[in-house]
């Protein structure tokens, strides 16, 4: 039995933040979100094991990330029904199974299938954690906080590749961190059951897939929402496709390769944690926007070096850009329209299906323009991109206080 009581709807800025042992819980579910990341150093392993392309490995992220667009919006109907911290729970509940599939899986057919799960009960923590974070936290500082929510997930990102070096030599197998997240999944799921959140019932009638499709009409939200496809398919495709520039591309050992996440999530921690305080002081719209030229820069130079230095450096770079981008894009969603929260939430995670759609493609490019160099296109559909958050970033409108 969930322990979320129930109140009236309120605006976000009208909350009290609650105390940290209530938001401890919430924030931890973030580091269960970041699991969705694991995906990238199972595809290395997978296509080593398998002998698979480019263009067939990075159909692992279409399993995962397709799912964000079929059940975005269903979760943030049910969300409406059953609360906002229920449906985190079903959404952990799915992650525990996923990595129990992962970890028994011995074909390329099971890997399929338990990293469907993964995207399904990953689908429905990012559409319901986000608003369940702002039953705790005050609206003024929900940007911040959301970027704190990233910079816990980026944590959790970045132990993927150590935490599956260390299964391999110590657990007896790479395999051995898909039961290591399922515990910690199950642990995640008992912290939040046991702690009494509010809940908000949303005033007026139930929503309606109409309802929150006839959102993307404010343009607003739909510059947001083509905001959120692009900067999860950098994020997925770097991650994707950083082991394969330090592997292909500047000739570094498999060992050396995996590391490439590591570092893109390394620069991700760090950016997410700096970013999350700065935002406090800074205007969001040009801290996106000096994010985005930094991204783009560093983007252009990686298609004109095979250095394993320089290459690392800009991966680290790339991630520490596009930390925050995800945050304010996402936080700015929520307040344009606080009534809608859930039905916003289900739009924007619903553009996390850009993780299945960018890396299908960088895959495609990446094997179809070999002889411009290796991974050239792969990086090519990483600039587009980074180009439409830059236009993104320039048409932000900030409300003046």
């Amino acid at each position: 039995m969930s322990n979320e009581t129930t109140q009236p709807t309120q605006a976000p800025a009208a909350q009290a933040t609650a105390p940290v042992a209530i938001i401890a819980p919430v924030l931890f579910g973030f580091f269960i979100m970041g699991f969705v990341d694991v995906v990238g150093i199972a595809a290395t392993k997978i296509q080593n094991q398998f002998g698979l392309s480019n263009t067939m490995v990075n159909t692992l992220a279409s399993a995962v990330f397709l799912w964000f667009l079929v059940c975005s919006v269903p979760t943030s109907l049910l969300m409406n029904k059953i609360g906002r911290k229920n449906t985190v729970l079903v959404s952990l509940g799915v992650t525990v199974v996923a990595m129990l599939v992962a970890f028994i899986a011995q074909t390329f057919a099971m890997f399929v299938a338990a990293f469907v799960l993964v995207g399904i009960g990953n689908a429905i923590i990012q559409v319901s954690l986000n608003p369940l974070l702002t039953n705790v936290v005050r609206g003024e500082f929900l940007t911040s906080s959301l970027n704190y929510g990233q910079f816990i997930k980026a944590i959790s990102s970045l132990i993927g590749a150590p935490l599956a070096t260390i299964a391999t030599n110590y657990l007896g197998g790479w395999k051995m961190a898909f039961l290591v997240f399922a515990v910690l999944t199950v642990l995640s799921a008992v912290w939040l059951m046991l702690t009494p959140v509010k809940r908000e019932i949303p005033e007026g009638k139930p929503s309606t897939f109409a309802d929150c499709f006839g959102l993307l009409g404010d343009k607003a939200i739909l510059l947001f929402f083509l905001g959120i496809l692009c900067v999860v398919g950098i994020d997925v495709g770097m991650n994707f496709t950083s082991p394969k520039l330090l592997q292909f591309r500047c000739g570094a050992s498999e060992n050396v390769a995996i590391y490439g996440q590591t570092i893109y999530f390394a620069g991700r921690t760090i950016g997410a944690f700096i970013g999350a305080s700065l935002l406090l002081k800074v205007s969001a719209r040009l801290f996106f926007i000096v994010s985005m030229a930094v991204t783009i820069a560093a983007m252009a130079v990686m298609l004109f070096t095979s250095n394993l230095l320089a290459v690392q450096v800009l991966i680290f770079i790339i991630g520490f850009a596009v930390a925050n981008v995800f945050g304010i894009i996402f936080g700015a969603a929520l307040q344009k329209l606080p009534a809608k929260a859930n039905e916003i939430s289900g739009l924007m995670i619903m553009g996390v299906s850009g993780g299945a759609i960018f890396p299908f493609l960088m895959g495609a490019m990446a094997d179809a323009a070999k002889g411009m160099g290796v991974q050239v296109g792969a990086i090519f559909v990483l600039l587009v991109c980074a180009a439409y958050l830059m236009f993104c970033a320039l048409s932000v409108k900030e409300k003046k206080a």
